[in-house]
């Protein structure tokens, strides 16, 4: 499936192309307040639409995940980091891909705040 998705301003947008049979709900300090729900996609099929300046990041802790977001209206769109494999993904909020239907999806609940 081919999916698209932006922040609320528009100023930044990608596509990416997967099957999603899981999301993920983390409990960390982060994710709870921000509510995404995640996916996870190796970072080369991540394809932004609108140019990286346009976006922001933000590390936390151990300062491994680059949180990228709109600095224009705020919206968490994707996180960045490496698996234990040394391969970069992409760990994208589904919240906010056009026409995506949450609710078919099953949902798996992390503990990120044991880390």
């Amino acid at each position: 499936m081919h999916y698209n998705a932006s922040c609320h301003c528009g100023k930044n947008a990608f596509s990416f192309e997967g099957e999603v049979g899981e999301l993920l709900a983390c409990n960390c300090s982060m994710c709870q307040r921000r509510g995404s729900l995640l996916w996870f996609t190796p970072r080369e099929n991540l394809k932004l639409s609108t140019p990286e300046s346009a976006l922001a990041s933000y590390t936390f802790h151990k300062h491994v995940i680059r949180h990228r977001f709109c600095p224009n209206c705020g919206i968490h769109l994707f996180g960045e980091a490496s698996n234990s494999q040394g391969q970069a993904m992409a760990a994208i909020n589904m919240r906010c891909v056009e026409g995506f239907d949450l609710d078919a999806v099953p949902v798996r609940h992390f503990d990120g705040r044991a880390l």
